[in-house]
């Protein structure tokens, strides 16, 4: 499942930092605004220690984890929804993404500048939010005014034409797309709008090295967290810098590097699972003596829906699915002995997935 989320923020912020530590590439990240201009991609295993332990169950030789996709995206700037700082081309850019993942610097140094001349948070993340509404704005004058026309010559655009005049009352009232009240028979339609605001988003507090080694967030950064409860949003605190050494390391420098720090485990582990949750992301896993992997599934998804995962063969000749909780497997030590107590169960095609299942389908075409 092909899920992206698009890193933005402000120039020098620390964004190509964080992307080049999560896929050890090397995008620029120097210290002047618009570095990254074209967008860069990278796939991200997802960190998750279920898989070590069901490795040793199914004796597998080879594991596949699931996957979280990032692109970097460059810094917009005040006025990108009138095309300042090559607006409108990053705006397309996050118009494809599926979740926003904003970089919010939270830490000072002289020796990098800040577009808006000083350090405040909070500021930052509402100039980049406002900037998505105005974009949004602009969105929804002109399919208003589509609508408009279309609705006067035939009927059948009379339904997405009222949508849209309410959404654009909602967002022209200083409200995000995604607090938008819709009904279920809506939601084709305002998706299909691909507005910036109707995107999750979570926020990355970039802090220095001092600041991650404090449980007790600062003041400044304390600020980030409110404001993003209050928008509904979720936020994480980590240092740009530190998980650049980290991703460069291997396994055993990195134990001592973390200990050193007494962080519990790399920031980037927060932020990769954060992103995972934020596209509303599950797995369920298969598994035998060849490949033990990890599938990525949207929450809430039937167990045929699941299959075509794997392949459109086993959604289209889907007959039963055996599945077995991830707590039970590891209980019980091998399928033989969830089987044998009794904790395997057959499900059929409407059996809603849970995360951390361990299914085993039976088909035939």
């Amino acid at each position: 499942m092909a899920l992206r989320c698009g890193i933005v923020g402000l120039p020098n912020v620390g964004k190509s930092t964080i992307f080049n530590a999560l896929t050890t590439s090397s995008v620029p990240a120097e210290n002047y605004p618009f570095c990254t201009i074209e967008p860069y991609m990278g796939i991200v295993p997802l960190p998750d220690p279920r898989l070590k332990k069901l490795k040793k169950i199914f004796n597998s030789e080879k594991t596949t984890p699931a996957n979280v996709e990032f692109t970097d995206i460059a810094g917009l700037v005040r006025g990108a929804n009138k095309g300042e700082g090559l607006g409108n081309q990053f705006l397309s850019q996050i118009r494809h993404v599926d979740a926003i993942v904003q970089v919010v610097r939270c830490f000072e140094n002289e020796n990098v500048t800040h577009v808006e001349g000083n350090v405040d948070p909070v500021r930052d993340a509402e100039l980049i939010e406002t900037e998505l509404l105005l974009a949004d704005i602009q969105t929804l004058e002109k399919s208003v005014n589509r609508l408009s026309k279309l609705s006067k010559k035939e009927k059948r655009y009379h339904k997405d034409y009222n949508v849209a005049k309410r959404l654009q009352s909602h967002c022209n009232a200083g409200n995000q797309a995604r607090t938008f009240e819709e009904k279920d028979d809506e939601l084709s339609f305002t998706r299909s709008l691909l507005l910036l605001t109707q995107k999750p988003v979570l926020y990355v507090a970039n802090v220095d090295e001092d600041e991650i080694t404090h449980k007790k967030r600062g003041a400044q950064i304390q600020s980030l967290f409110d404001f993003a409860k209050k928008e509904n949003n979720v936020a994480i605190r980590l240092c740009g810098t530190l998980e650049q050494e980290i991703s460069m390391l291997n396994d055993n420098d990195m134990v001592m590097f973390l200990k050193d720090y007494a962080l519990p485990e790399p920031g980037l582990n927060k932020l990769i699972r954060a992103s995972f949750h934020l596209l509303d992301l599950e797995t369920y896993f298969t598994g035998n003596q060849k490949e033990l992997r990890a599938w990525t599934i949207k929450r809430g998804v039937s167990a045929v829906e699941a299959a075509g995962e794997i392949h459109t063969d086993f959604q289209r000749g889907f007959i039963k699915a055996e599945v077995t909780k991830y707590d039970d497997m590891i209980d019980m030590g091998s399928e033989k002995n969830a089987k044998d107590a009794g904790l395997v169960q057959l499900q059929g095609k409407d059996y809603i997935v849970q995360d951390g299942d361990c299914i085993y389908f039976h088909f035939n075409v």
